[in-house]
């Protein structure tokens, strides 16, 4: 399996990585000001089960497929900042109702339901971790000790575990702020709109930034 130092270093490296906001924690915190804590807790989960998707597909060797093909790159690429962006107009035309949101009501179930979806789509359309996962990952797999896509599998956990934390810690902050707006409709209706600018902003980021040959 991993050996204790290449698992060190691997968590190290992940560390560096995660703790930049990028894609994912930009999208929680915007889930966190325009709906709160749970929503940004919910957005975690479902953040972190597309990561776990990626990790396997990287395993499998698909991983290499996308991070080599200029064109399937591309398109996932884009389509994660499509919706982002359609998330983002979104927030942004529904922030009049943030009050009647945070106050609770019917409904609950089916938008943390929806929340979790949103978060799994960012998750598995990131560029930032497609990359790392497709390119950085398997560089700290030991193949002379064999079981590769096992030693893949526990990168991609570590990983992960690292990711929970740091955006969970990101989204309760976040949500935090969010209740000192919530005392003032004005306030909220303020969240909700810079919440979806921001999301469309980083659509747009997304959609600009990385690989383009």
């Amino acid at each position: 399996m991993v050996s204790t130092d290449r698992l060190l270093a691997f968590a190290a490296m992940s560390f560096l990585l995660i703790i930049v906001p990028g894609p994912s924690v930009l999208f929680v915190i915007g889930r966190a000001l325009a709906q709160g804590r749970r929503a940004a807790l919910t957005t975690v989960v479902g953040n972190t089960l597309g990561a776990c998707v990626l990790v396997v597909a990287v395993a499998s060797g698909i991983g290499a497929v996308v991070e080599r093909s200029v064109l399937v790159f591309t398109v996932l690429k884009l389509a994660g900042a499509a919706y982002l962006v359609y998330l983002g107009v979104r927030a942004w035309r529904e922030r009049g109702s943030l009050r009647a949101a945070f106050s609770g009501g019917a409904g609950a179930a089916q938008g943390g339901s929806r929340t979790f979806w949103e978060g799994f789509a960012v998750g598995v359309s990131n560029p930032k971790t497609i990359v790392f996962f497709a390119a950085v990952l398997p560089q700290f797999v030991d193949r002379d000790q064999g079981h590769v896509a096992a030693q893949m599998l526990v990168l991609g956990l570590v990983f992960n575990v690292i990711a929970v934390v740091s955006d969970c810690a990101w989204g309760l902050v976040a949500a935090t702020a969010r209740s000192w707006f919530a005392r003032s409709p004005q306030r909220l209706s303020l969240v909700g709109g810079v919440g979806g600018l921001a999301m469309i902003g980083l659509g747009v980021t997304v959609a600009t930034t990385g690989r383009k040959d």
